[in-house]
């Protein structure tokens, strides 16, 4: 049996000021590191609860690095084939 360990870090950064929080999921895998990012936003008339903006902020990152993964994914197909991939995901 082979394992394999990939490691996510999560950087939220939350500007007040702007009623926004960022974040950045990085996907370090075996020589490679894939990024995404995602923001949430406060309507000013909403409750400042900062988790609801962290995990909103970090779903959307995830999202982004989910998507960025298939895409990387569907390339090495690609080259080991040399064929079109149509990946969903």
């Amino acid at each position: 049996m082979t394992m394999r360990q990939w490691t996510i870090d999560i950087e939220i950064d939350e500007m007040e000021d702007e009623r926004t929080t960022h974040a950045e999921a990085r996907l370090r895998t075996d020589g490679e590191q894939l990024t995404g990012r995602g923001t949430a936003y406060r309507h000013p008339n909403d409750v400042e609860v900062p988790q609801i903006g962290d995990e909103l902020a970090t779903a959307r990152a995830l999202s982004e690095l989910a998507h960025r993964l298939v895409l990387a994914a569907a390339e090495d197909i690609e080259e080991v084939t040399h064929r079109p991939t149509h990946l969903r995901g």
